[in-house]
């Protein structure tokens, strides 16, 4: 990150970022540039601090939601949050309506998560069976057919307005992006993170029973009706804090938790920390180099992302495939 951080429009070294970094933080009195000090603090650190933790809480949800569902392909938006997440989004873009009082963008982000949160319910009230169990397959299947319904709104809503711009913002939103981060947003989807990765590491022995099927672990002690809806609605939770402030940023839910497993094996103990910060590492790197790559304009983060795990993920499944 503090590589990352001197890298841009104007120059760093990354020693005088770690420079300005302490003084912030009253660890040293250094002897910083006026314009060092606003350019790495102001701007830099919050977004690559949003950054990481975006990727590290996406990676954790993602290593959960495969562990529950017993499917290699589940990541954090298997459930239709970033797409009722995009509805509350795209209706106060292209319809330029202030929500909740808010307006602008942050009218964007407090729609986007009511969005998300709607679809959770949605998902949950469909699936749930009658003796209040919630099957990972019909919760999968509702999370799709939520998505598809929230999906096809959205393009209904941009076809149907017209107007280029929005219709730019509406793309912009969907494939992600932490260039709006500033302090305060930065420090929520931190503090969501890092809430997400204690609470599903308390429950990473849980976890490791779920792999053997739900049997196994009722044999075990645990209870596999409640701890799965503890499971479901606090990842979603995660994720629609996130989707709300970054909007939907694919593939490091999904290939974050094989890159890791493949390394470290199936304990959850250690493969949520280290997914963690491995997602984190992969954004902020993500994020450097959607705004580096092209000179003078910054490419969606999503688009990196899915250049890097789109690839990766196609010779993990070579791999699967050889070993079978």
């Amino acid at each position: 990150m503090a590589v990352a951080l001197g890298i841009g429009a104007v120059r760093v070294p990354t020693a005088d970022v770690v420079e300005v970094v302490l003084r912030r933080l009253n660890v040293g009195d250094f002897d910083v540039r006026l314009l060092d000090d606003q350019i790495v603090w102001q701007l830099r650190v919050p977004r690559g601090l949003g950054a990481a933790a975006v990727g590290a809480g996406l990676a954790i949800c993602g290593v959960v939601l495969q562990a529950l569902t017993r499917n290699d392909l589940a990541d954090p938006y298997l459930l239709g949050l970033s797409s009722g997440a995009g509805v509350g989004a795209v209706t106060v873009i292209v319809l330029g309506v202030s929500f909740a009082g808010f307006v602008g963008s942050t009218a964007v982000t407090a729609a986007a998560l009511v969005g998300s949160l709607a679809a959770l319910l949605l998902v949950l009230v469909i699936s749930v069976g009658r003796g209040g169990e919630l099957p990972p397959a019909r919760t999968v299947l509702a999370g799709v057919a939520v998505g598809q319904v929230a999906t096809a709104y959205t393009s209904l809503i941009v076809i149907v307005d017209g107007d280029s711009h929005a219709a730019r913002r509406v793309l912009e939103w969907t494939l992600g992006s932490v260039a709006g981060l500033r302090w305060p947003s930065a420090l929520v989807v931190t503090v969501v993170a890092l809430l997400g990765v204690v609470f599903f590491s308390a429950l990473a022995d849980h976890l490791d029973a779920f792999a053997f099927g739900e049997t196994a672990a009722r044999s075990l002690g645990v209870d596999v009706v409640r701890l799965r809806w503890v499971l479901l609605v606090g990842t979603a939770f995660v994720t629609a804090v996130l989707v709300a402030y970054a909007g939907a940023i694919g593939f490091v839910g999904l290939v974050v938790p094989h890159m890791v497993r493949a390394v470290v094996g199936p304990r959850h103990r250690l493969l949520l920390p280290l997914s963690a910060l491995v997602g984190a590492t992969l954004l902020v790197l993500a994020d450097l180099g959607a705004r580096t790559v092209v000179e003078g304009q910054e490419v969606p983060i999503g688009v990196v992302t899915a250049v890097i795990g789109a690839p990766f993920f196609a010779v993990l499944l070579r791999r699967s495939r050889s070993a079978t």
